[in-house]
Formats: structure tokens, C-alpha cells, sequence
């Protein structure tokens, strides 16, 4: 998988990681280090773009999670007793981290496992760096 990143002005600054390759078992620690090296240099608000990840395995899934945790940390928005019940509430939606067109079967997976229940996906690149 190659990672480009790309910084992009809406109403606030968003960076945007563009993955090319499956986000799997043998490039989800690769995804998790940039990531991490970003919120390190002050990216506070993560668009993931999935345009050309076919696949998302468990690991990245897993990965995509770990990068929530990471830029919560770095400034969160609610408690987390407050977050987990507006997760079960279906209310909640992490301001930080967000997806751009990932595929039709990482949607499903998405929806499947929950993951949609927090994270925003959105399919038109100006609309999501307008949601931040």
C-alpha cells in the first residue's frame, strides 16, 4: 500500500492520508505509523481517503479504530462515558477522523462490525473537508 498525504483548508485545517492498496494485515502498521507521525506534527482532524482500497481487513479496521483512539486523545470533544452513550444512542460522530469513499465491500464491513455508528463516510471529497 503507498500512503500520499495531502493538507486541505475548509473551515478548519484537515489533512487527508490517500491510501493506494488494501489496508490489511501486511500494511496496517504502515498506515497506524503515518498516522501517528502526523498527529505528532499537529493534525488534529484526519480524513482517510479509501478511493483506491479495495479491502479492509480486520487489521484495518482495527488500525482505522487505533487512529480514532490516537486523535481523540490529542483533543477530545466529549467524556468518554459521554461519547460511548451517544455511540449507543447512535448519535455520535468523531469530529477528528473520517472516511472518503471507501468500497462497497469496506462499507459493508464498516456497518457490519460499527464502525459506521462513529465514523463518518462520505463520498465527495469537497463535502467531507466541508464537514470538519
Amino acid at each position: 500500500m503507498e500512503i500520499t498525504v495531502s493538507k486541505e483548508n475548509g473551515r478548519v485545517p484537515v489533512t487527508v492520508m490517500h491510501l493506494d492498496g488494501n489496508l490489511d494485515g501486511s500494511s496496517y502498521e504502515a498506515f497506524e505509523a503515518q498516522a501517528e507521525a502526523l498527529v505528532a506534527d499537529g493534525t488534529r482532524r484526519l480524513l482517510v481517503d479509501l478511493s483506491h482500497a479495495p479491502f479492509v481487513s480486520s487489521a484495518g479496521l482495527r488500525a482505522l479504530h487505533t487512529v480514532f483512539l490516537l486523535l481523540r486523545k490529542h483533543s477530545p470533544d466529549v467524556s468518554d462515558d459521554e461519547m460511548h452513550r451517544q455511540i449507543n444512542a447512535g448519535t455520535y460522530k468523531s469530529p477528528q477522523l473520517k472516511l472518503l469513499n471507501p468500497s462497497e465491500g469496506a462499507t459493508k464491513t464498516l456497518r457490519t462490525t460499527g464502525l459506521d455508528m462513529y465514523l463518518e463516510i462520505h463520498r465527495d471529497l469537497q463535502q467531507a473537508i466541508q464537514s470538519f
